[in-house]
């Protein structure tokens, strides 16, 4: 056998079963049920010996894992990100745009966020999860939950709309200095609060707007939605148009900014801004 990667467990307040504590401190084997079949198989050895699912880990132990010789090299995802917030029970990373949260693709945040954030050592400690979406061409902050109590906590936080996040889009078009937005979406209740920061003139679009969003529903693509139905689509939108207002190259103007919330294990109030992307500033002077 050859190893792979190896692990020394830190200091543990209470003792936790293997196949629990394992899953994302190996980057080759980063689900649960990896884990199982890795230990059925000889493959993970605890202080230099074999083990079974039902071994409990208490603290200091080496946890090493092997590879059969004639087994392909699982290649693993590499995608750096950036963390701006993480403790034992959530992280903050900010997602770039382009990039999928999740699904079959194999680049996706939620398949690089095991190499990138800290194994939780509670008890219920799982694979990190998003907690909630942001569309492909958006770029912004994405709440991670490391637990299973912490995001059952985030999602009930977020369906009582106790999670508060900020958004800015560059729209086309002229607009009134702020608004809500309150059509429906999939005849759903939909909210959205905007104000204009910023607006310049444009040869080609005519207005370009630098707009703050606070929406207070969270439907599937509900930002883009509600602007295209008051006609000031969001700049490089390709899907919620109008007609000859396309900006090809530069991807969506529209970025997660800001979160806010009261962390529902510590009872800390959570803040976490990112700053807007270049090409927002390349557009609009901000200060």
């Amino acid at each position: 056998m050859i190893k792979v990667e190896t692990h020394k467990v830190p200091e543990l307040k209470n003792r936790i079963r293997l196949q629990e504590y394992a899953v994302g401190i190996f980057q080759t084997i980063p689900t649960k049920s990896g884990i199982k079949k890795a230990i059925k198989k000889g493959l993970i050895l605890v202080n230099d010996e074999t083990t079974s699912t039902a071994k409990y880990i208490i603290g200091g132990e080496k946890i090493e894992l092997y590879q059969s010789e004639n087994e392909e090299v699982f290649t693993r995802l590499q995608l750096d990100l950036e963390v701006l917030f993480e403790d034992d029970y959530l992280a903050i990373i900010y997602k770039p745009a382009g990039i999928l949260v999740s699904g079959n693709k194999f680049v996706t945040i939620a398949n690089a966020l095991t190499q990138n954030l800290q194994k939780s050592k509670q008890q219920d400690a799982v694979k990190p999860q998003p907690i909630h979406r942001l569309d492909y061409p958006t770029s912004g902050l994405l709440l991670i939950g490391k637990t299973s109590s912490t995001i059952i906590k985030l999602s009930a936080l977020f369906k009582n709309k106790e999670i508060s996040k900020t958004y800015f889009a560059i729209t086309i078009g002229l607009m009134n200095s702020e608004a809500i937005i309150n059509s429906p979406i999939d005849e759903k209740e939909s909210i959205t609060n905007y104000t204009i920061l910023q607006t310049v003139k444009s040869e080609r679009f005519g207005f370009l707007n630098l707009v703050k969003l606070s929406p207070k529903t969270g439907r599937k693509h509900q930002l883009r939605k509600h602007l295209l139905g008051i006609g000031n689509p969001i700049l490089g939108d390709k899907e919620y148009f109008l007609e000859g207002k396309v900006l090809n190259g530069k991807g969506l103007y529209l970025h997660a900014s800001i979160l806010e919330f009261i962390h529902p294990f510590t009872k800390e109030k959570i803040y976490t801004s990112k700053e807007l992307p270049k090409k927002f500033t390349k557009i609009f002077s901000i200060t």
